[in-house]
């Protein structure tokens, strides 16, 4: 159990630094956000739990397909907001831009046999 809270803090932590330094140096945020430390985190806590490293490929080239999927929020986004009239309805619109793209990519992925 104190192991699921010590990754669970360290994670959140990463979260609140980022958002935290945001407020001070937003390109120096941007930077650290854009690195996969949510990738990274999750591939050591996996191979720590299992030392199985062919589940880690297997686990980084399925998060490969369903990284490009997310790409075009962040494209979009910006543009949204002033679209939109704020955030909150661009996020809205963002997430669900995502989850077609997610649906998409899994219908792409199944026909060109791709197997995650």
């Amino acid at each position: 159990m104190l192991y699921l809270i010590t990754k669970a803090l360290l994670s959140g932590a990463i979260i609140v630094a980022i958002s935290e330094i945001a407020k001070r140096n937003n390109s120096l945020a941007t930077v650290i956000h854009s690195l996969p430390l949510t990738s990274l985190l999750a591939f050591i806590w996996i191979y720590s739990e299992t030392k199985d490293a062919a589940l880690i490929g297997r686990h980084a080239y399925g998060t490969f397909w369903f990284v490009l999927p997310t790409l075009p929020m962040f494209l979009v986004m910006p543009w949204l907001i002033s679209k939109l009239g704020g955030f909150w309805p661009a996020l809205g619109v963002g997430i669900v831009i995502t989850v077609s793209l997610y649906i998409l990519t899994m219908r792409l992925l199944e026909v060109a046999g791709v197997k995650l």
